[in-house]
């Protein structure tokens, strides 16, 4: 495998993107405050924050709800194996549609929407309505929840179109996600079990209106969308001779319907899955590990520190230039990540597991972001936030699946093997995105 090339830091006064780099000056942190110091950019930046919190927060919810509601952990557990379905099933939809019609246009809709549905579920759950009304009610929040991430990433592919500081940016929506994931699962359980059943979802529905109404109502940064009708016309790709002597631009056909958004989501998608099967098998065999060792409230410390060394990477990546191409980087950061992985089963207490998986969460966020990347310059034009909408789909499908099969592995076998299961998991993400490198190596990079 061909190793990432150096990066190298940006030291010089101007770079040749135009942006002002003060990397020399104020170290690391220098590329963050420059794309910060673009109008408007922290506004929408935290909006999407707040507004994301409810990926993290409404499934967990839901089972807090339903179970403290009807005493039923197994209708719990399903609704929200639903909800989480649904959601797969229809972001990439909503992706679509707003590049077609405008963020702003996509998102306020969703958002009232995706409020009515919590409100019908904890209705139902407090009138013990029907077992079909919680599935009702559940799967249409799920199709309806925001998902901001994409979203952010196009306003910044939009605001920093041809910037070498792109990544820096998509480093910055990664350490955002992983910020969710810390906080709200900690949260909505808190809410849930310290206030009200109802509490942790309702204020999943809050965080959804807070964040997205601010989000939509900055326009100023807004990417431009491009009607349907449109498309057909304009697009064209570039394609650039494996030799890298010359280049030439040739029509591309008309895209179908049913067209992929981009030419790499045909691999990625199915590598994605099986990485977020890894993820929440490395979750759930981590809970059953400290539960058996007698230290389960460690549990979240062991994990926070995987979420801590996925940002501390993520920050590092996004401070670097790389003269590597993306699809490159990924198969080194996802290679290692999955390296790490394999030696969780061998871990002999929680010490040891928790300083092994911090440093093993170093290429997690670097992984992420390259994924992001690749298909953020690959994307047919106008279909950017579908292109990305599709990772976070193939993700929550693995983790769906995953958390499925690994329960019944921790059960019998116990976390030793769930770990192992982990490992299989990412080798078959691997091995997947490695047997079809040559697909995404040629994708035709938008100029």
């Amino acid at each position: 495998m061909t190793s990432v090339d150096e990066a190298v830091p940006e030291d010089t006064a101007v770079c040749e993107d135009g942006m002002a780099d003060v990397g020399g000056s104020r170290g690391f942190l220098a590329p963050y405050a420059a794309i910060f110091a673009i109008p408007r950019a922290w506004q929408f930046s935290v909006a999407g924050i707040i507004g994301r919190l409810p990926m993290a927060m409404y499934g967990l919810g839901l089972v807090l709800l339903i179970s403290a509601g009807t005493g039923r952990y197994a209708l719990a557990g399903t609704v929200s194996a639903a909800a989480a379905l649904g959601n797969a099933a229809c972001v990439p939809q909503f992706g679509r549609l707003t590049d077609r019609l405008g963020q702003h246009r996509v998102l306020v809709p969703l958002c009232l929407i995706f409020a009515l549905s919590v409100a019908g579920l904890v209705a139902a759950v407090q009138l013990h309505g029907p077992d079909w009304t919680l599935f009702v009610a559940g799967v249409l929040g799920g199709a309806t929840m925001p998902m901001l991430g994409p979203m952010a990433r196009a306003r910044w592919s939009a605001l920093l179109a041809g910037s070498s500081r792109l990544h820096t940016a998509f480093s910055v929506e990664s350490i955002a996600d992983e910020l969710c994931f810390v906080i709200g699962p900690a949260a909505v359980t808190l809410l849930a079990t310290q206030v009200a059943p109802a509490a942790g979802v309702t204020c999943a529905a809050i965080a959804c209106q807070a964040g997205t109404l601010w989000f939509a109502s900055q326009r100023s940064t807004e990417p431009p969308f491009t009607p349907f009708t449109k498309v057909k016309s304009r697009v064209k790709s570039r394609v650039k001779s494996r030799n890298h002597d010359a280049e030439r631009t040739v029509a591309a056909p008309v895209p179908s319907r049913f067209s992929l958004a981009a030419p790499g989501l045909a691999v990625l998608v199915p590598a994605y899955l099986f990485i977020g099967s890894m993820f929440v098998s490395i979750d759930l065999s981590t809970v059953d590990f400290a539960t058996r060792s007698g230290h389960k409230p460690l549990a979240g410390v062991v994990l926070g520190c995987y979420a801590l060394g996925s940002a501390t990477g993520g920050l590092w990546y996004g401070s670097r230039s790389w003269r590597s191409p993306a699809w490159r980087r990924l198969a080194v950061t996802l290679s290692l990540t999955v390296t790490g992985v394999c030696t969780f089963w061998a871990m002999p207490n929680l010490l040891v597991l928790t300083a092994v998986i911090y440093l093993c969460g170093l290429t997690i966020a670097p992984t992420l972001i390259a994924g992001y990347s690749l298909l953020e310059s690959t994307a047919l034009p106008g279909r950017a936030t579908e292109a990305m909408s599709w990772l976070g789909t193939g993700i929550s499908v693995g983790v769906a699946l995953g958390a499925t099969a690994v329960g019944f592995i921790l059960d019998s076998l116990g976390p030793r093997w769930g770990y192992a299961f982990a490992a299989c998991c990412g080798v078959t993400a691997v091995l997947i995105y490695l047997g079809g490198l040559r697909t995404v190596a040629r994708a035709p990079v938008r100029p």
